[in-house]
Formats: C-alpha cells, sequence, structure tokens
C-alpha cells in the first residue's frame, strides 16, 4: 500500500473513487452528490487551503481523503477532514485509519493546530478524534447529526472554547453536506 499526497494528475481517478463509494453505500444520487462536491472542492479551493491524501494499491487508488482549511474565532491553523472514501472491497482492512493517520501526521509537519471532522464517532475516534460540543467550537453550518461533531487537537494542547463562528471552504460551506 502506498500513501502520497494527492495531485491534480489523480483528479479523476479520484472524483470516480468518490461516485462509485458512495452510490455503493448510499445510493447513486447521493454518489453523484457526493462526486460533484469533490470535484467542486478540487477546482475551487486554492491550493494553501486543500491536502488529499491518496492510498494506492498497484497503481490503483483505492482510498482517499481531503482536509480543507477551517477558519477557527481563536485564530489557531485549522483543517476539516471531508470526505473521505475507501473502496468497498476492502473496506475493514484499516486503509482508511491508515490514511487518515498518515493525513494527520502530514498536518502536523505543517504546524497545523486542530483538525475537525463531521462524521461517525465510533470511526473516527479510531485516528484521535474526539465528539465537541458547538459550545466549544460552532460548525460552519448546521449539524443535522451534532453528535457527530468531532476534533482533535494536533499541537498537545486542549481545545479551548472560541466564542464566535467558523468559516469553512465555499466548496464545503453547503448546508446540504452537514
Amino acid at each position: 500500500m502506498k500513501f502520497s499526497l494527492f495531485n491534480e494528475s489523480k483528479s479523476r481517478e479520484v472524483i470516480d473513487l468518490f461516485k462509485i463509494v458512495f452510490s455503493a453505500s448510499e445510493g447513486e444520487e447521493e454518489g453523484q452528490v457526493v462526486a460533484d462536491f469533490v470535484s467542486n472542492l478540487i477546482a475551487t479551493t486554492a491550493p494553501q487551503d486543500l491536502i488529499g491524501c491518496i492510498a494506492e494499491e498497484n497503481e490503483i487508488v483505492v482510498g482517499c481523503i481531503f482536509f480543507s482549511r477551517l477558519t477557527v474565532p481563536s485564530g489557531q491553523v485549522a483543517f476539516i477532514l471531508s470526505p473521505v472514501a475507501v473502496l468497498t472491497d476492502v473496506q475493514s482492512t484499516g486503509i482508511g485509519q491508515k490514511l487518515i493517520k498518515y493525513g494527520l501526521d502530514h498536518l502536523k509537519s505543517l504546524d497545523i493546530n486542530l483538525a475537525f471532522t463531521y462524521g461517525d464517532p465510533s470511526y473516527y475516534s479510531k485516528t484521535g478524534f474526539e465528539q465537541i460540543n458547538e459550545s466549544i467550537v460552532k460548525a460552519p453550518c448546521h449539524l443535522s447529526q451534532p453528535i457527530g461533531w468531532l476534533a482533535q487537537s494536533l499541537d498537545g494542547q486542549v481545545i479551548q472554547p472560541m466564542v464566535g463562528s467558523t468559516q469553512c471552504v465555499e466548496a464545503l460551506n453547503d448546508p446540504g453536506l452537514w
């Protein structure tokens, strides 16, 4: 298994991966929504605001994650993990967790302070994410499942409550994704 940073030469393969994975688990309509989101994320997000990581097996992309900048009231450097996809036939083999760990290690190497995500707490807790309440850090959009608002400190500091709103990149600033 080879882990590396995303580059635009892999865009079509990555967009197709998200469409296949989400179509299989959530239906074709949702697969297209996520594929369109990933396409938009790649096309409209400034390079310094987007970090993608891919997992390849025999030159085939089998997993991909994206972190995009999240502006928080404290002024700390923060990124949010969204979306995550691993090919269905290699799910439950640890690839997703290894890919997230690879990405988090890369964020730490860039002196990024905080990582957030929005998803299944039982899955993301395996890579260090913990549930937080919006009284600590407000999400950029209304959360349909508040239990899924998760964060972790990447610099060893306790996440302090922040007063004020957060801002995600434009592609993620879609209430339908939350």
